[in-house]
């Protein structure tokens, strides 16, 4: 393991700092780490949510002048309900960095997040507001308007003119998909580079339609992470290891996993099961 690898990966404990509630089920948790404020867009971090369970997070944003971390979290089950429970003050333990980051392309990108797969593409737009002359349209999905994290903030980095939206209700935006505005974006305008993040039929559609029209694409890709360090397995999808080849991929790797990605990964137990 290299020296690098086993100073992120020594677990630390840390203080929450803030709590704030975007959505019914998602809250932003903030804390002071100073390996994870090192962060690229796109890396992941371990947080430990003490007596429950320890769980992989994409990393919403960094603030490396005061060494402060923030995490998107939707209440899905036993630790992140646990950790929805916790309140300014509360220990938590961290690990990380981990992984790769997305590739900045200068030009004009489109990033396309699903629910709160938005997270580390939001850290991405900030990034390239910041460092490059880049045009960044985004799309964002949901399924109700309540659940549409992130707006304002992605308006305030990108230009209220180039955030546009789908909720499946048609509660807010374009009535549909994510994936489906994507396309018809994507089919309109020409882009330099796409990036996506979210639930992964959602990602499929937009890489395969990027392809199609051949269009440089990367996405985030979720599935159990256990160790972060790519040694259990957990995590595989074909010849990769998304915990330590990813969680970036481009879209020239996406197609050697076509007949994975999008459509099963492994539970905890490792057998196949439906995405």
């Amino acid at each position: 393991m290299s020296a690098w690898l086993t100073a992120v990966n020594r677990h630390r404990t840390t203080s929450i700092l803030k709590v704030e509630a975007v959505s019914p089920t998602v809250k932003v948790f903030t804390f002071k780490d100073r390996q994870c404020a090192k962060a690229c867009p796109g890396q992941f971090l371990m947080l430990w949510i003490p007596s429950v369970d320890e769980i992989p997070l994409s990393i919403l944003d960094v603030d490396r002048e005061k060494a402060t971390v923030s995490v998107a979290v939707k209440r899905v089950g036993e630790a992140t309900g646990a950790l929805h429970n916790m309140r300014a003050g509360d220990k938590i333990g961290v690990r990380g960095p981990f992984g790769n980051s997305f590739t900045p392309k200068k030009g004009k990108v489109l990033l396309v997040g699903g629910g709160v797969g938005i997270a580390p593409l939001t850290f991405l737009a900030k990034e390239l507001a910041a460092k490059t002359a880049s045009k960044t349209v985004v799309v964002l999905g949901a399924k109700t308007i309540e659940e549409l994290i992130f707006l304002d903030k992605l308006k305030g980095l990108c230009g209220e003119e180039n955030v546009l939206a789908a909720t499946e209700d048609g509660s807010y935006g374009i009535k549909g998909l994510a994936s489906s505005l994507a396309e018809s974006v994507m089919t309109r305008e020409k882009f330099d580079a796409v990036y996506t993040c979210g639930p992964e039929p959602m990602t499929r559609a937009v890489l395969d339609h990027a392809e199609k029209l051949g269009v440089y694409a990367e996405a985030s890709l979720e599935r159990i992470m256990r160790c972060a360090i790519g040694i259990c397995g957990s995590c595989v999808i074909g010849g990769y290891r998304v915990c330590r080849d990813g969680p970036i991929f481009n879209i020239n790797q996406l197609k050697t996993v076509k007949n994975e990605f999008g459509f099963w990964k492994r539970d905890f137990n490792g057998k196949r099961v439906a995405v």
